[in-house]
């Protein structure tokens, strides 16, 4: 795979707004942010390190900060969300502030 730009290119274009408006509300937060690749993925790079992936499956979205202490930061907003120690899975797009929210977590972990 190549950027999320490439990426996003591939995608149904439905599937594909949905991915890149969480990009973008990701680069709100972390407006230094660059494409790069985490764990293969294309992903959000901050300072060097893997901060945000997102990515189309089957039946859903995955949503992979690369960090289970974010999604630990942001549990109370993920009521009603699938999630795990490394993902959130979702079949809706995500609130602006959730995604605000876990991106804001893991700059601050990468900072820390």
């Amino acid at each position: 795979m190549g950027t999320i730009d490439d990426y996003l290119v591939g995608l149904d274009a439905t599937d594909a707004a949905v991915i890149a408006h969480t990009y973008d509300v990701a680069l709100e937060v972390a407006p230094e942010a660059v494409q790069g690749f985490g764990y293969g993925m294309p992903a959000l790079v901050y300072r060097g390190k893997s901060l945000l992936s997102v990515m189309r499956a089957k039946r859903h979205f995955g949503m992979y900060p690369f960090s289970p202490t974010a999604i630990i930061a942001v549990l109370p907003l993920l009521d009603g969300v699938d999630h795990a120690k490394g993902t959130i899975r979702f079949t809706e797009p995500l609130p602006d502030d959730t995604v605000r929210a876990l991106v804001t977590a893991r700059v601050a972990e990468i900072d820390g």
